[in-house]
This record gives C-alpha cells, structure tokens and sequence, in this order.
C-alpha cells in the first residue's frame, strides 16, 4: 500500500508558537491555560504533566484561581478578556495572528456602522461579542435596513464561505455589503493540498483531535468529494479493516497535530499493509 503526504499538512506556525510560549514558563503551576491551548489531546496531557493548570473548553467562564491565565492560539472575545483583566489575572497571550485579524476585521466593520455577520460554527472559541453566528445556508436571512459586513472563522472551508456570502448577497440584493477575507493562510494551504491529493487516492487518513474544527473540515472534504476519510488521534486508532481494498491512501493532518503523531500513523499504515500480505 502506498502513503501518499498531502504537500501541506499538520501543526502551524500559530499553535507552534503557542507551544513555545508554554516551554518560557518558569512556573506552570502558576498558570492556568484558558481552554484548550490547542484541540490536541495528546498536548493537553503533556502539559498537564508539565504542571498547568487547564480549564475545559466549556468552563471558560468559570473563576480561575491561579494568578497567571494563558490565553490561547485560539484566542477569546473582548469580554472575557475584560473579565480576567478585571478579576486582577496577568495574561499571557499566545492568540495567534491570523486569529486576531477575525477580531480585527469584526472591530473594524463594526466600527463603520455594519451589522458584522461571522460565518462559523456557534460557540467556537472565536465568536465575537459584536456578530451575528451563521453556521449554514439554512441559517442566512435578510437583513432590512442594515449595512453588513461578512467575516468568518479563521478555519471555515473557502467553498463554504462563498457559498454563504452568496447566499446573503441573494436575499440583501440592496445592502451595502463589504466583506474582509479571514481565512487562515494555513487552512486555505492544507484544504487546497487535501483537495489536489483526493484525486491521487481511495481513502484519506487524517489526522487530529476530535474537537478540532480545521481537522473536521478536511474529513468533511473528504465526504464531499466522496472518498472515504478516517480520523484518528493516534496511531493506536487505526482499524485494519479501513484498508483491505485501499492501495493508496492519502495522509493529511490538522493544524493542531505534532509531527510524531503523524509519523507514527505512517509507520502503523505500513505495518498494517505488512501483515496484511504476510498473513497465509
């Protein structure tokens, strides 16, 4: 059987960077990582070995004890931010880049008088104080009287994204729209290269935590290319049966994913396809 890489896949730079912010860290145990510093199990038990403290991605509004709060690749809304600064917490900000330009473009269409419509999935750690949350086609309405500005979540898929700006641009045919494109340079590369390799192959094993959005996204084109996608967190998950009549399998990884994990599903890959010839 044949491993064929998607030429962009796995960790980037912004949880990289996350991650390093958490080696600076004299005293881990005197911070608490405001959800997941990034949707990775196998991270989140690492740091929690480190001496971090970590609260889940539902509690995020529950008081924290610790005098140093991280805050995450991920980001948080301006409101919460206000209620640690309040609570006395020294932040540690790992909010990647990309991200914050969604909090910007929001600021700033906000600020020109729009009502600022965020293409996402409702209750992701990205939704903003100041937006409406349109997660499908069957969500979008009209908006009378309005001005609207369109942004989304950093990880949305592109072909989504159009579909719904479409979408409102059909029932708002007389609304001043203006929309700033907030998808990730790192999600367009991995979604793109996923896209040229499901041609190449019969089934795609992709690789990340299971409450990651971007790595349900690449599964999720997967299905709608019709080629078959499995996810796993970890080597141990793979199923042999997923492979019996594959000969080529494709190999992609969220952006959350350590470079270990997705070398050991590609050496499980290939001893899976080991014994599946050497059985008698």
């Amino acid at each position: 059987m044949q491993v064929i890489h998607a030429s962009d896949m796995g960790m980037c730079f912004g949880v990289r960077d996350a991650l390093a912010a958490t080696r600076s860290v004299d005293s881990p145990s005197d911070v608490t990582i405001h959800g997941e510093l990034v949707h990775n199990p196998i991270v989140s038990n690492e740091l929690s070995k480190a001496g971090f403290h970590q609260t889940a991605e539902e509690s995020r509004h529950l008081p924290i004890l610790s005098p140093i709060v991280l805050i995450t690749a991920h980001g948080i809304s301006n409101k919460e931010r206000q209620r640690l600064e309040k609570s006395g917490k020294r932040c540690l900000d790992t909010t990647c880049p990309l991200v914050r330009k969604v909090h910007d473009a929001a600021s700033e269409l906000a600020a020109e008088g729009r009502l600022v419509l965020l293409i996402g999935k409702a209750g992701h750690v990205e939704d903003l104080d100041c937006c409406v949350v349109i997660s499908s086609l069957d969500e979008v309405q009209s908006y009378p009287q309005h001005s609207i500005g369109i942004i989304s979540q950093s990880t949305m898929p592109e072909a989504l994204v159009r579909e719904v700006s479409a979408s409102i641009r059909r029932l708002n045919p007389k609304s001043d729209i203006r929309q700033i494109d907030t998808v990730c340079l790192p999600t367009k590369q991995r979604q793109s290269a996923l896209q040229d390799l499901l041609s190449r192959v019969q089934a795609v094993v992709v690789v990340g935590g299971s409450n990651s959005n971007n790595t349900r996204r690449l599964v999720q084109l997967c299905e709608t290319n019709g080629t078959p996608a499995f996810q796993v967190e970890r080597a141990s998950q793979l199923n042999p049966d997923w492979f019996r009549e594959v000969d080529t399998v494709g190999l992609t990884a969220g952006t959350s994913t350590l470079d270990e994990t997705i070398d050991e599903v590609e050496r499980s890959i290939l001893e899976i396809d080991a014994r599946r010839f050497a059985s008698p």
